[in-house]
């Protein structure tokens, strides 16, 4: 196990994501851990993140010290090798000439971290400080011509240091690097799996839950679908899906979902019809963070009425993901922005009736797949596109009402069944379109128009936390758009969205 403790950088869960592709567990936590919780983990190494603060200024995020004093190897990235540097005696520095970008690594040390790596390298830089004096038995390690301590060691108590990014994709040796931190300094064995999660999961479930009931709620996403199998493989008929019809939902979702697990997976399903009040607390409101909090909050109210039809529930149940908690950042209590909330995260009241089971809250998306597969589950299901969990709320710009999600509910299933039949749609991560609170000028059978626009956006991604614009065919964009424009009344334009992540996120709110 590899703890990363979260400086706030952009890219701590790109190292999380590259740990595990080594088959190493690993868990990000913020710099308030306490030393205590630290040796309760027992991690094999720490890995401190990168992040915007200087480490000199007022207010910088640090961890307890303490940390060196455990006798285990502790590598710094970026910020990370600041701190590192600092609080062990060295100084760092406002550098002369900030460095972003590509740059040359000079290898001066060719083993520990540099094992096998070549002694010119392409690395990646991001930062504006410099360290400007090694801690007494510390070693530079390798340079680049704008940066002389880019990379630094104290190889007899295990303590490393990169001013680069490993974890990108641009640093070529990245991986290995890594690696070698892994598995030649910290020593750590390739047991993480999903079958070894699945296994471990099932016994941490069952022992959590006892004998008591679980109520899991259940969207007909990936997330939800695969914590239901993984829940009912676990306690069998003590859970109980409850599927919320919440207004938000494409077309026809909710069939799909109740033939699924009712008729063909024979787990317990019960269906919640709450739409008309999902929409009258929505009425008016147009802020997407308050979107997000209605719907959360009105989604647990609706668990806690379904669980007192349930005698003795005391678990509700959740697909919540890592990235969910990583971006609803308010979670951890860490250092990096909040870029929005999630509804399982963001919306839960402070005083729940219920308590919270999550048993995929570590798991990135491409790992719930992994684990979906691991549990039988049909690949129309493990590969579905994801859809948020406030629906089409969030892909209406501005107010929503009956009126405009039965507009985007049309132009949705139009631009969904064009894309299956040019085959694109297990190869894009997702693919929906956008109701936007503008209306434009046409002309339609002679006569002006002024209607909404509707955007298209279709992203390939691995893992969603970075996305990049589909470039899509211009003769499927073509049919989608007269499609769109003649079978659907209320739009007269379609546009199509070539941002990628970051700098934009993938859905518009």
């Amino acid at each position: 196990m590899i703890l990363i403790i979260d400086f706030g950088s952009q890219y701590n869960q790109l190292i999380a994501r590259r740990v595990r592709e080594h088959f190493v567990y690993c868990e990000i936590e913020p710099p308030t851990i306490s030393l205590a919780a630290i040796r309760a983990l027992k991690p094999e190494g720490i890995i401190l993140s990168g992040g915007p603060a200087s480490i000199y200024a007022k207010g910088s995020p640090r961890v307890d010290r303490g940390i060196f004093g455990l006798g285990i190897p502790v590598l710094g990235i970026c910020y990370g090798m600041q701190y590192l540097v600092d609080s062990l005696g060295g100084k760092v520095i406002g550098s002369k000439k900030r460095e972003y970008g590509f740059a040359e690594l000079h290898i001066k040390k060719p083993a520990g971290l540099f094992a096998g790596v070549d002694k010119k390298t392409i690395c990646w830089m991001s930062h504006g400080d410099s360290i400007g004096e090694l801690p007494e038995g510390f070693e530079v390690t390798a340079s680049t011509a704008n940066t002389p301590v880019a990379a630094a060691q104290d190889e007899t108590r295990r303590f490393y240091g990169l001013q680069f990014h490993p974890e990108v994709v641009h640093t070529a040796d990245g991986r290995k690097i890594l690696a070698n931190f892994l598995f030649k300094i910290c020593r750590c064995k390739k047991t993480w799996s999903m079958k070894s999660f699945a296994e471990h999961a099932i016994e941490d479930i069952r022992r959590e839950v006892g004998k008591e009931k679980v109520i899991l709620g259940l969207s007909g996403g990936v997330d939800s679908s695969v914590a239901a199998v993984l829940l009912h493989k676990a306690v069998g008929k003590q859970l109980t899906c409850v599927f919320v019809d919440n207004g938000v939902l494409r077309e026809g979702e909710a069939k799909r979902v109740i033939d699924m697990f009712k008729k063909h997976l024979h787990i317990n399903l019960k269906f919640a019809r709450a739409g008309g009040l999902f929409l009258k607390r929505l009425k008016g409101v147009t802020d997407p963070e308050k979107k997000r909090k209605i719907i959360g909050r009105t989604f647990i109210e609706v668990f806690d009425e379904e669980a007192l039809r349930i005698t003795g529930v005391k678990f509700l149940a959740q697909g919540t993901l890592y990235p969910d908690l990583i971006e609803s950042r308010s979670a951890f209590g860490g250092p990096s922005v909040v870029i929005k909330s999630h509804h399982n995260v963001g919306g839960l009241p402070k005083k729940m009736k219920l308590q919270l089971l999550e048993p995929l809250k570590h798991l990135f998306k491409d790992e719930v797949r992994l684990l979906g597969k691991e549990l039988g589950l049909a690949d129309d299901v493990v590969w579905r596109q994801p859809f948020p969990g406030p629906g089409l709320a969030v892909r209406i710009l501005g107010e929503v009402n009956a009126q405009r999600l039965a507009v985007l509910r049309k132009a949705d299933t139009i631009l969904l069944e064009e894309i299956r039949a040019a085959n694109l749609y297990y190869k894009l991560w997702q693919t929906f379109v956008v109701l936007l609170p503008i209306k434009s000028v046409g002309i339609m059978g002679d006569q002006r128009t002024y209607e909404n626009i509707a955007a298209i956006r279709a992203v390939t991604s691995d893992d969603a936390m970075t996305a990049d614009w589909a470039r899509l065919p211009h003769d499927l964009l073509a049919r989608v758009s007269t499609r769109i424009i003649n079978e659907v009344k209320g739009i007269n334009r379609v546009v199509y969205d070539v941002s990628s992540k970051p700098p934009s996120t993938i859905e518009w709110e």
